[in-house]
């Protein structure tokens, strides 16, 4: 695939990921604050912490999907004969689970919530989108390279003008 296509293809679950940050702004919604992990602890840590919210998860794979059918409206081929949401929804729990995931081993090497972890935070999401995507489509290695190192670069750019813009309190 070309480099625009791995772009658009993986765009969903970069929507996925950034949704929780997007639902945490909005009134009322933004009120729904239950932890993936339920306050639960593990060998004497939190097992995600609060940042990581059901809320996050759903929103995640909400807009991930809803992001996947508007693309495939213009790349018809992109996600197969898959319906275009689930391979979305997929992608965007994915890149969330990898996040979750990342956070579990940020706890355990004492890394405070909130702190980035570099480059894991920025590469987490990535990984987690790719795996979960395997059921639905394959791409060759070259595509899976592309778009690790194109979306490891997006989120550094991205985290930085988030930061600009006061959703972030740190640039990366």
């Amino acid at each position: 695939m070309s480099l625009l296509l791995n772009a658009v293809f993986f765009l969903p679950a970069g929507m996925g990921n950034l949704a929780p940050v997007l639902a945490n702004k909005v009134p009322g919604l933004n009120r729904w604050q239950t932890p993936l992990d339920g306050g639960k602890k593990y060998g004497g840590r939190r097992i995600f912490g609060d940042h990581k919210t059901w809320r996050g998860l759903f929103s995640g794979m909400v807009l991930a999907g809803l992001t996947a059918v508007l693309v495939s409206h213009r790349y018809s081929s992109l996600y197969g004969h898959h319906s275009a949401f689930i391979v979305g929804a997929a992608l965007g729990f994915g890149a969330l689970l990898g996040d979750a995931l990342e956070s579990f081993f940020k706890r355990r090497s004492g890394v405070p919530a909130g702190k980035s972890w570099f480059p894991y935070d920025q590469i987490d999401y990535v990984i987690g989108g790719l795996l979960l995507s395997l059921p639905f489509v394959r791409l060759n290695a070259t595509d899976y390279l592309t778009i690790i190192v194109l979306y490891f670069g997006l989120h550094l750019f991205a985290s930085y003008i988030g930061y600009l813009l006061h959703f972030k309190d740190q640039p990366i």
